[in-house]
């Protein structure tokens, strides 16, 4: 059994807030279900319930104070590439040019040793910008999936 501090009755049942690590995990315990019997994860059958698996995996480790393993989902250079991406979409959203953007991302010193006309981070920035504006439209939704074979 879970300790849950903070919780709050409605018509639904009881919303509870437990905090983890850094985090603020909400449940919802449905009404009629007694205090005493054990939560429990719905976990639809469809290609993404492996995904849902090891989510549930790492929650119910880190509610029981046991090693959480880590994400895998995302390669440190993906981790890398999103931030340039919202750090790209931002600026573009701001103003900035894609000029002034990969200065940012890519250095000043970089950008200026080739002309930006034909510059290879002048096409990686339009792209950062490009798919960053996806993720916003939804895109993002792929982040919490794990690529695997059909």
């Amino acid at each position: 059994m879970l300790d849950m501090p903070t919780a709050r009755a409605d018509d639904d049942g009881t919303h509870v807030l437990f905090a983890v690590d850094h985090a603020t995990i909400r449940f919802l315990r449905l009404a009629g279900v007694p205090p005493d019997v054990p939560l429990a994860a719905l976990v639809p059958l469809d290609g993404d319930g492996f995904d849902r698996m090891a989510a549930i995996d790492r929650l119910l480790r880190a509610l029981l104070g046991m090693a959480v393993p880590r994400d895998g989902r995302l390669t440190p250079q993906q981790k890398r590439r999103q931030r340039h991406m919202l750090q790209a979409t931002d600026g573009r959203a701001n103003g900035a040019t894609y000029r002034e953007i990969a200065g940012v991302i890519f250095g000043v010193d970089r950008l200026a040793s080739e002309p930006w006309k034909t510059s290879a981070l002048r096409d990686a920035t339009t792209a950062l910008v490009r798919d960053g504006l996806a993720m916003i439209a939804g895109g993002y939704r792929t982040l919490l999936r794990h690529r695997r074979r059909s």
